[in-house]
């Protein structure tokens, strides 16, 4: 028995196979900010209206309403 160490051919790329494109990004970078900042300002809004004493719904509410009243402005600040 031979001791020589042969590694398995590796099949050279050949021209007719050319590589998958890399698949897109579910949401874009922009996108991304402007929805987590969006969330953070909604976050940030309801906390202080629970805080000032208003009952909880409606510092959900508020919130809600301040993160998506934010996602237009954010858009066009943030390019």
């Amino acid at each position: 028995m031979s001791n020589s160490n042969h590694s398995p051919a590796v099949p050279a790329p050949s021209a007719d196979r050319a590589e998958p494109e890399p698949e897109a990004p579910f949401l874009s970078v922009h996108t991304t900010v402007v929805l987590l900042t969006s969330v953070v300002i909604g976050i940030v809004v309801g906390c202080l209206t629970a805080l000032a004493g208003t009952p909880v719904a409606a510092a959900v509410v508020a919130g809600m309403a301040a993160a998506g009243a934010s996602i237009p402005v954010l858009r066009s600040l943030i390019r």
